[in-house]
């Protein structure tokens, strides 16, 4: 299987199975230097492990990570220090079950990509769906932890990266009530108080009826420069773009005003600019912080969409890899919405997005 990296100066490989003996993720680019201990790639993870709540999956993971090269230590170090060396990090995996996938091995599960791995390869590991698992995306959430790091070393501590849910099932958060400090206060990720109490409502009768709802993310980096990104080819929204549709379940991405902006007149999608302070200031942020591909300075807004888990408990229709129709129900431990574990991987992969570009733009502009 090709394709298991991503970046081109910051660069990151993941590797391992939902149902192996361990995930991991390799990051080569990073720059030398920087104070990594496990604890600050842990705290990134302990956001999307599961069992958290009953809102998603009861897998008992601790996403216990170690780093095994590409950082030293001794009495001249104020902590383990990155060497520019590839960083090597381990995710064990302790709670597998992959006897809730004895009886669908030879049935495709209907949303899921169990059909289009067998086409593609002949051969697929079915517990859990092996690469075709969210389980990969712990990996991405310790390599983005890297690179939150990487950003604030080469940028300042100015810069953050925040992601939320603001839709669930069809019923979006109300944007009057937004608040950051909200969505640590909800086991959703939401900005919105009243929305998450709906939500929890809405969530808890698709859980104890097997089934399940999809999501939209939305994700915020904000404090960067302008100048990240390069015309035609390497568009800072067309990677980004790039790097939430590799997320699992994802199905659909938009920046700034996204699909919404084809509603709009000229006048209204037009973000207006007056001289503050010396400086070009955007009286309005339609664009989502990027123009031609290059930021804007503003805050770069991304939303993705993530599709109903595929994996529930109603019989479907479908065939086997023999080529019989028959139904299916999936058994297991599954995340009713995998939107909200998706939260935390939508901002990984923007730090890895930026992080890789403002290499890029180092490289070329100085």
């Amino acid at each position: 299987m090709s394709f298991n990296s991503f970046g081109r100066v910051f660069r990151f490989t993941t590797w391992g199975e939902s149902h192996g003996p361990a995930l991991g993720v390799v990051v080569d680019g990073c720059p030398p230097g920087l104070t990594l201990r496990a604890e600050d790639i842990q705290r990134a993870l302990d956001k999307r492990k599961p069992g958290g709540s009953k809102f998603v999956t009861q897998r008992k993971e601790p996403d216990a990570v170690k780093i095994l090269s590409g950082v030293f230590e001794d009495d001249r170090t104020d902590g383990p220090r990155t060497t520019g060396t590839p960083i090597s990090l381990l995710i064990e995996n302790v709670d597998q079950r992959s006897k809730d996938y004895s009886d669908i091995r030879d049935k495709y599960r209907p949303g899921h990509a169990d059909f289009t791995y067998d086409a593609k390869y002949g051969f697929r590991d079915y517990r859990g769906g092996g690469r075709s698992s969210a389980r990969e995306t712990a990996a991405r959430v310790a390599a983005g932890a890297v690179a939150e790091l990487a950003l604030k070393h080469m940028l300042g501590d100015g810069v953050s990266i925040r992601a939320c849910l603001v839709e669930i099932g069809g019923h979006k958060i109300d944007r009057d009530n937004f608040n950051w400090n909200e969505i640590e206060n909800n086991p959703f990720w939401c900005p919105d108080a009243k929305a998450a109490a709906l939500w929890e409502e809405k969530l808890d009768a698709a859980r104890k009826a097997g089934s399940s709802m999809g999501a939209v993310i939305e994700v915020v980096g904000a404090g960067f420069p302008a100048g990240l990104g390069a015309p035609i080819y390497g568009k800072l929204d067309a990677d980004l773009a790039s790097a939430m549709m590799s997320v699992n379940a994802a199905k659909g991405v938009e920046i700034g005003a996204g699909f919404g902006a084809a509603a709009l007149s000229g006048e209204e999608n037009a973000d207006e600019i007056r001289m503050q302070n010396g400086k070009p200031e955007f009286l309005s942020n339609k664009a989502g912080g990027i123009l031609g591909g290059i930021s804007s300075g503003q805050d770069i807004v991304v939303r993705f969409a993530v599709k109903p888990t595929s994996s529930i408990l109603s019989p479907r229709k479908t065939v086997t890899a023999q080529g019989e129709d028959t139904d299916i129900v999936t058994k297991g431990r599954h995340d009713p919405c995998v939107g909200i574990r998706g939260a935390p991987v939508g901002a990984a992969m923007m730090a890895l997005v930026l992080a890789d570009h403002v290499m890029l733009h180092r490289a070329q502009c100085g």
